[in-house]
């Protein structure tokens, strides 16, 4: 049984979802340490909880920050210069964890400390997340804005450091790789068995995930419809028209989210996976300002999944015609033939990575920081 130390970013649903389905795919095989903060720590230390075989620690972390509803990059840039200028004390910190623990392999979901006390102990380091699509994937499909903003990102990807000796990308879009890229392993959303276990059946209901800084004009909306609109994200309040609003429950939003008849929500390249996986019609509503969102939901279009328009611009008309259209959608899902769900393929890369002719062949690799 090896041990491994896995780090996960800690803003937002996506990243705590996918360590979420590798620590269930390699558990009972190994042990498995996870580092995270913010929204994840809270996701990952409930799941966790009391659990022999899986541990949850807590780092710091990076974070959105919003101000008048919307997305800040400003703020968030400077926070997270702040959190930079400290990552050396944090990075000492963690060593002592490598030392008492001696861990075979370092996981890294977009996290840049742990990465970093891995390669001063000589330990390889596997990158697995969402973001290194912005280097590796051959963007020239998209409008020049996202393509631009992906090349002036690509800096993010350097800084991070991560100094990884393999990179698993997970997305449900999969462009040519970049020649540079070529090694990389492509593949599809990471499903953890409470998702991959369900049945999907056409429901009654639209099913809504949002951030809680979405205008109260989109609520309002939503509420419009003439179909039952089932939101998350909000918190719970009383209902509004057509619209009901749930609690975070992972039972609860998987039951909805699998038996919808289709989807209104942000971007997420996590969510968005799930849906396609139930094989769900899915309007998305990316902030302008978010660009990751924004390529998710092109690559959306780009499939015949859905459709798309920003949050901040959106209007009743273009969920009518989504509405109107939907089933359409579902046909092209239907027939598509694409995997959505790349949890086994990434696993196999972990274990590659775990046995012992690789973990030769990685030594003395190690990126320093």
């Amino acid at each position: 049984m090896a041990t491994i130390f896995y780090s996960v970013m800690g803003e937002g649903r996506g990243h705590a979802a996918r360590a979420r389905s590798m620590v269930e795919a390699l558990r009972g095989r190994h042990r498995v340490v996870l580092y995270t903060s913010h929204d994840a720590l809270r996701f990952l230390g409930e799941q966790y909880d009391g659990d022999p075989e899986v541990e949850v620690r807590e780092i710091p972390g990076l974070r959105f920050h919003y101000t008048g509803g919307e997305l800040d990059n400003g703020k968030t840039i400077r926070e997270g210069l702040s959190f930079w200028l400290g990552r050396g004390r944090e990075v000492q910190r963690l060593l002592a964890d490598f030392d008492r623990e001696r861990p075979d392999l370092v996981v890294c979901d977009f996290e840049p400390l742990l990465p970093r006390a891995a390669h001063r102990r000589g330990v390889p380091v596997l990158s697995l997340d969402h973001q290194h699509f912005m280097v590796a994937y051959d963007l020239s499909s998209l409008p020049k804005r996202l393509q631009r903003w992906a090349w002036a990102m690509g800096w993010s990807i350097w800084m991070f450091g991560i100094g990884q000796q393999r990179s698993v990308i997970s997305a449900f879009y999969d462009p040519p790789l970049r020649p540079a890229w070529r090694d990389a392993v492509q593949v599809g959303p990471l499903l953890r068995p409470a998702v991959r276990d369900r049945k999907p059946v056409v429901g009654g209901h639209v099913l809504t995930y949002l951030r809680p800084a979405t205008p109260p004009r989109v609520v309002e909306m939503l509420s419009r419809l003439a179909t039952p609109v089932r939101i998350y994200g909000l918190g719970v309040r009383a209902p509004v028209g057509s619209a009901t609003f749930h609690a975070i429950n992972e039972r609860a939003f998987l039951d909805d989210l699998s038996a919808c008849d289709c989807v209104i929500a942000a971007a997420g390249n996590q969510l968005l996976g799930e849906a396609l996986y139930f094989g769900k019609p899915v309007f998305a509503l990316p902030e302008w300002n978010h660009h990751e969102q924004c390529i998710n939901a092109h690559f959306l279009k780009q499939l015949g999944g859905g459709d798309w328009a920003p949050l901040e611009r959106v209007g009743d008309n273009d969920l009518r015609v989504f509405l109107s259209r939907r089933e359409g959608y579902r046909r092209a899902l239907a027939e598509s033939g694409l995997e959505f769900d790349g949890t086994p393929a990434a696993a196999a890369a972990i274990e590659a990575m775990l046995e012992p002719s690789s973990k030769a062949q990685h030594a003395g690799h190690a990126v320093s920081a």
